[in-house]
């Protein structure tokens, strides 16, 4: 049976319908081609440690392990897990042999996810080479030009998912794009899956604040995509985090086994700020997350043998002398490149990155930041970048100015990902052949077949005379962003669902919502 026999068994309107406007704006941007569902890598990795380095990072991450330890908090069932599986458990600290944890995930763990879209055509693969963009995640508040910074609604939530839909950077809707705080904090989790569900086909993410809305989660995808298909194939990727330094918490250590039960997608994302929740060090933090990451990765395959697993970090830097946290300077940029080598001796998927910054507003310090690390990520290999587009305040706002901003720079990095043309034509001997000596190639048969293709064109940068830019308003980039935005929301259009499987869907969720009361916890 082929691929998309397959991605076609599935409920919901799984067929090759794109979505209108977007598919037309997909071909638009970018040069005049349709974006692909994900970036397929064509260029190598920037290294920055040798195989003596690597080897000394892996061997304190054995040390850590098997003489200091994680905890794995009020969680019962998962100390059983680890005593069952040989570990030294004493109390809620446990203890692994050397090399016990690298052996359980290398015996089982896939190396690429295939992780399947409600629309076929927007399935993805995270891994072997495979890069996906996916916008940011978890802010309380957003900004725009127009209010400023206030607290996210649902509403701000569904014009992101719309907004990641129409962007051809972006392969992935995200999860928690903003919170929601207009609605029960017990509740929110079945709007924000929906929203996802009925206003956007590509792959997106599920919810992890209890093990309960992992499950409302899995039985979502399971009305979505069909029981039998979700039960034996990834479609929703989900966040687990380690409460740093060497601290796995019942919450997350629950959402991991309802999800790696149903054999769906776990990042394994150390939470770091090093010099406050790892060493100041970048050799020191980089033995920590490894110690962290492969612990709640092999967790996931004693769960389940084979569930799909990636390599997470989020790993950035404090001001020694206040305590804030710090984005897109050096020594987090060093900590992505060798976490990204380790991931890949290990054989598994690699998420981290992003454009992430400390500034309240998209201005210069969001751009230099954000772009310091989206280079150092795309570079270094990360294979799910989470926080690709939107990120601002440290990750308090999701910016509407910068999410378009973000998303151009994500289609870039994709045409940067994929290489040069090494074809008869990317040679373009026809041309200098026809041109020759002392005259320009405006004109010539090769320009005038590829001048569509041939240079991303950017839908928000100004590149025109200053006095053409002063006749139209001396635009900031800001104000463009802003008109952009507005734009694409107007010209949005939904993609197409199955009625039967929207109405079971919103029929489960005002089930769900009547059997408990409203609740901030």
């Amino acid at each position: 049976m082929s691929d998309a026999q397959v991605e076609g068994r599935g409920r919901g309107g799984r067929g090759g319908r794109g979505g209108g406007r977007a598919a037309r704006q997909a071909k638009r941007s970018g040069g005049g081609e349709k974006a692909p569902a994900y970036i397929t890598r064509k260029i190598g990795y920037f290294e920055i440690f040798d195989e003596e380095g690597l080897a000394t990072i892996e061997r304190n991450a054995d040390i850590i392990l098997k003489e200091i330890g994680i905890e794995f908090r009020d969680d019962p069932e998962t100390l059983q897990i680890w005593k069952d599986a040989g570990a030294d458990v004493q109390g809620e600290r446990v203890r692994f042999e050397e090399g016990m944890l690298r052996k359980i995930i290398t015996d089982s763990a896939p190396s690429m996810i295939t992780q399947h879209a409600r629309n076929a055509e927007r399935t993805v693969k995270i891994g072997d080479g495979h890069t996906v963009l996916v916008p940011a995640y978890g802010s309380p508040f957003i900004r725009n030009l127009d209010e400023g910074r206030r607290y996210a609604t649902i509403e701000d939530f569904r014009n992101f998912v719309k907004l990641a839909y129409m962007s051809p950077g972006l392969h992935h809707s995200g999860g928690t794009v903003c919170e929601p705080v207009d609605l029960p904090v017990n509740k929110r989790h079945l709007d924000m899956v929906y929203s996802h569900i009925r206003y956007s086909d590509k792959p997106f993410m599920g919810s992890v604040t209890a093990p309960e809305r992992a499950q409302d989660t899995v039985d979502m995808a399971k009305i979505t995509f069909g029981e039998d298909f979700v039960d034996q194939n990834c479609v929703v990727i989900n966040l687990i985090n380690a409460n740093s330094p060497m601290v796995f918490d019942d919450t997350m250590l629950g959402a991991l086994k309802v999800y790696a039960r149903n054999n769906q997608a776990c990042v394994i994302s150390p939470f770091i700020l090093a010099g406050a929740m790892s060493p100041v060090t970048v050799m020191g933090t980089l033995s920590q997350i490894l110690a962290e990451a492969m612990a709640g990765m092999a967790l996931t395959q004693l769960v389940r043998k084979g569930a799909p697993v990636v390599f997470g970090t989020f790993a950035s830097s404090i001001s020694m002398q206040s305590g804030a946290p710090t984005f897109g300077s050096p020594e987090p940029s060093l900590v992505l490149y060798g976490a990204a080598q380790l991931a890949r001796r290990l054989g598994v998927p690699f998420r981290s990155g992003g454009g992430l910054n400390a500034s309240k507003v998209p201005d210069a310090q969001a751009a230099y930041e954000s772009a310091n690390t989206l280079q150092t990520a795309a570079l270094a290999g990360v294979n799910f970048m989470l926080h690709t587009a939107g990120w601002l305040e440290g990750g308090l706002s999701m910016g509407y100015e910068k999410f378009v901003m973000d998303a151009d720079q994500a289609a870039m990095i994709g045409r940067l990902l994929t290489g040069p043309d090494m074809s008869e034509n990317g040679q373009a001997m026809d041309a200098i052949r026809e041109v020759g000596p002392g005259n320009h190639f405006l004109g010539c048969a090769h320009t005038q077949a590829n001048f569509e293709t041939a240079f991303y064109r950017s839908p928000l940068a100004d590149n025109n005379s200053f006095e053409q830019w002063e006749s139209e308003g001396s635009k900031t980039m800001e104000v463009r962003a802003n008109e952009y935005w507005k734009k694409l929301l107007n010209e949005y259009e939904a993609p197409a669902i199955d009625p039967g499987v929207d109405e079971a869907l919103q029929e489960f969720i005002a089930k769900k919502k009547a059997a408990v009361p409203d609740s901030n916890i």
